[in-house]
């Protein structure tokens, strides 16, 4: 079992350093007016408990159910996008990149790469990646168990790195695995499995209550469960949490029935702090022998 290595995405924020990271954002970028208010939005609730934060949204769902949903703004103006959002806010940020071809441009801007879980055994992917040199987040297929992970560590790791990236930068993240149509669920023993592969593991709260393909031409979910697992998640020991927020997630072009509404954010965030205060983040645990 590896030391967890901790990754450094920006000036503040270290995934595996002293406090849990939040990566939070709404699924897809639906406009600039509402990026710069959803980050906004996330910066003070994360600055409410003293958790450092990474903005996420995607310029591109690339793997939305039926052809007829929004997949989002495109790669150019995406990322135009978040990169008002930096300027604006200060924010680091993170997105979806889902063909190698898309990491080096969008590594310019980004601070945080990452690979969609239905992408994750890319080996293409994941090397645009690593070669970029930036910190990359790759989220754990639905369908592997989670000791698969050390091969896309291993992926990762043997790619050589830019002259200026001394280190690997790579965070794995939970999201559920596939169990039966439409349903996933979480075995908790998968935290501190991929952790012991010596990457810092972030757990997604909100895609792991996503029904894929659950209401017919779009995916449902059962978001009102999700800050129970994150809570849960917290208790287990992980280095941060993933999860999308909304304004109005009834109105909401992605992923509305799994987020957490903003409203909420206060309480459930005050909820995270308060149980890494009270317990910390222990070391996965050692088989008996």
């Amino acid at each position: 079992m590896e030391t967890i290595r901790p990754v450094t995405v920006a000036k503040g924020v270290v995934v595996g350093g002293r406090m849990p990271v939040l990566i939070m954002g709404p699924c897809v970028i639906e406009s600039e007016r509402h990026a710069l208010m959803m980050a906004r939005l996330v910066a003070r609730a994360a600055a409410a408990v003293g958790m450092p934060v990474v903005f996420k949204a995607s310029f591109d769902k690339a793997n939305r159910t039926s052809h007829d949903s929004f997949r989002g703004l495109g790669l150019t103006e995406g990322v135009r996008i978040l990169a008002r959002v930096k300027d604006a806010t200060g924010l680091p940020v993170t997105t979806d990149v889902h063909e190698s071809s898309q990491a080096e441009e969008v590594a310019e801007v980004v601070d945080l790469l990452q690979v969609p879980a239905l992408l994750c055994r890319q080996t293409d992917l994941v090397d645009a990646c690593a070669r970029s040199g930036r910190a990359t987040s790759i989220k754990k297929g639905q369908f592997l168990a989670p000791w698969d992970c050390k091969n896309i560590v291993a992926k990762f790791r043997a790619v050589p790195k830019p002259s200026w990236a001394r280190v690997d930068r790579l965070i794995l993240i939970e999201r559920g695995t596939s169990f039966g149509y439409n349903t996933l669920v979480n075995d908790f023993r998968s935290l501190p499995i991929m952790r012991g592969l010596g990457v810092p593991v972030i757990f997604d709260g909100t895609h792991s209550v996503q029904s894929p393909g659950g209401r017919g031409t779009t995916s449902g979910g059962d978001g009102h469960f999700a800050p129970a697992l994150m809570r849960a998640a917290m208790a287990v020991g992980c280095e941060g949490v993933f999860l999308e927020t909304h304004d109005q997630p009834a109105k909401a072009l992605s992923d509305g029935p799994n987020v957490v509404p903003t409203r909420e954010l206060k309480g459930l965030l005050s909820d995270l702090r308060a149980i890494h205060d009270a317990i910390g983040r222990r070391p996965p645990p050692q088989p008996r022998r």
